[in-house]
Parts: structure tokens; sequence; C-alpha cells
């Protein structure tokens, strides 16, 4: 075991004295960053869909089922070989296990709040991405502007927080804080892929993150579920949407844009993610906005944009 420890930290601080090759993004990284920023804003959507027919811990297993065969099939595709050296066995187990505690907290939160809220909650990871990059990537530091827009995001959440109380929607304000919490983990995963992603294939991090998604959640689920199989159109078609093209296309892009392209620089694209996301709600789920998910949409994008938007790279 400290052999295994000594061979992650070796490898970490290579990757930490390795000059910086990430770049700002280009026109083809920009389209790229949008396109996946459409496609992450319905996956709250498609979980509470999902949910109706299937518990949280089931509807992640099977969700990293598909995404795994999807990894699996475009590794394939591209003729990569999968092979694990010794040091990137902790650093892929970190990030495996950190993303089944992250999707554990978005299925089991959005089973208890509004697709909107959702929505609102979990996009708040551009944020997260900016704090933590600023601790662990020294070209990639705050400044007081980006503080100031964090305070205006953050003031969404609050707007969103003093609703479920307001109203008494106790399962609400459990459910926000679950995907807030979602939120911040996914922000810490996206800077550790990045960091990670310098020294390993990318196909060894989508596969570590689908094998240790699938063994944990499905673990979970048969000591803590018991509901009974459904299976719907609409259930079929929530897991692919996040089985297929979230945990598969998805990862597989975000995966290459994060290894190829500075973090903050990406994460900004992401702020189209809340409107779309509401939108897509009320189009499809029939939620009924509100002025105060309105209000909280407009203050997290606004913050948002102002804290990623003027990212010193000292």
């Amino acid at each position: 075991m400290k052999n295994k420890t000594r061979n992650y930290l070796e490898f970490i601080k290579l990757v930490k004295d390795d000059k910086e090759k990430r770049i700002s993004p280009d026109k083809k990284g920009v389209a790229l960053a949008f396109f996946l920023s459409v496609l992450w804003s319905g996956n709250p959507i498609s979980i509470k869909i999902g949910l109706e027919d299937a518990p949280p811990l089931r509807l992640g297993w099977m969700r990293f089922l598909l995404g795994g065969i999807v990894a699996i099939l475009w590794a394939i595709y591209n003729k990569e070989k999968f092979t694990l050296s010794k040091k990137e066995i902790l650093p892929l187990l970190g990030v495996g296990i950190l993303f089944s505690v992250q999707l554990g907290f978005m299925n089991v939160g959005q089973n208890f709040t509004s697709g909107g809220h959702g929505v609102i909650m979990i996009t708040t990871f551009p944020l997260w991405s900016s704090i933590f990059s600023h601790i662990f990537i020294p070209k990639d530091k705050l400044n007081k502007l980006k503080i100031f827009g964090m305070i205006i995001a953050y003031s969404g959440i609050i707007v969103l927080f003093w609703e479920s109380l307001q109203n008494s929607k106790t399962d609400y304000l459990w459910g926000d804080l679950m995907m807030l919490t979602s939120a911040m983990l996914l922000g810490a995963r996206q800077i550790y892929i990045s960091q990670i992603a310098q020294g390993i294939p990318q196909i060894n991090i989508l596969l570590s993150q689908a094998f240790i998604g699938i063994i944990t959640f499905f673990i979970f689920s048969m000591f803590f579920e018991s509901q009974n199989y459904l299976i719907s159109v609409s259930l079929i078609t929530a897991l692919f949407y996040q089985g297929v093209i979230i945990a598969g296309f998805g990862f597989i892009g975000q995966t290459w844009l994060l290894k190829k392209y500075l973090p903050s620089k990406i994460t900004i694209i992401s702020l189209s993610q809340p409107v779309f996301g509401v939108i897509l709600a009320w189009l499809i789920l029939g939620e009924d906005p509100g002025i105060e998910l309105i209000f909280a949409t407009i203050l997290v994008v606004a913050g948002s944009y102002i804290s990623v938007k003027n990212r010193t790279s000292k």
C-alpha cells in the first residue's frame, strides 16, 4: 500500500511539474463544449423521468453499464489498447469513487426535488471548478471579480432554498442540498480529471468510472432497494439518454476537452445549461418555473458569467 501511495504522489507531482500544455479553446473546442452543454442540460430531466420507473441506485448502475459499453466501442473504433500501469491505479480509483459518490447524490437528490431545481443546483459546478482550479492549477487563479460573481450566483441558490422553506417543501430542501453537494463533487471531478488526464489515457479514465460505478451502485442497490423492475418506454428512453448520450458520448467529449483546454475556459460555456434545463423542465415535465426559479436562473447565469469570464492566467 505504501508503494502504491508513493507511486500516486510521484504521478501527481509529475503532472504538476510538467509544463502546462492546455490552451484556451479554439472554434472547434467552443462548438463541442456548447453542444455538450445543451445535452447536459437535459440530464437532470432524464433522471427525473427515469426515477418514475426505477429507484435511484438501480438507475445509476444501468446508466454506468451503458456508458461503459459505449466507452469500449469507442476504444475499439479508435483501436485503443487498454493497458494499466501501477502508477495509474490510485488516480483511477479516486476518479471512479468520486464519480460514483457524485452521481449517487445527484440521482437520490433529484428524486426529492423538481427538475427545474435540480438543473439550477447541478449547474453551479463551474463555480466549484473555479475554486478547485484556483487551488490546484497555477495558471487558473481567482480574482476579486470572480468572487463577486460567485456571490451573485449563490444568491440565486439562496432564492431556491428560501422558496422551498416558504412553501414547506421539506423534500425539495433535502433534494436541493444533495444536488448542490453533487455539483460541488462534479466541479472537483472536472479539475481532478483535467489534472490526471495529462498522464493517463482517456479510455482508462472512462472505463474506470464505469467499472467502479457499476460495482458500487449494483451492490448498494441490492441491499437498499427492493422496488420491482418496471420496464417502460420512458425508462428505456431515459436510460438511453443518460447512458449512451451523456455517460457515453458526453463523457468522451468532456474528457477530451479537459485534457486539451484549460478547464475554466471550458466551464464558462456550460453557463447556458440552467436556461436550457429550465425550458426543458417546463416543456417535458410540465413544471411551472415560477418567478422564484426564473429569478434564480438569472442570478446563477449572470453570476457564473462574471465569475468565470475573466480568468487570470499568470
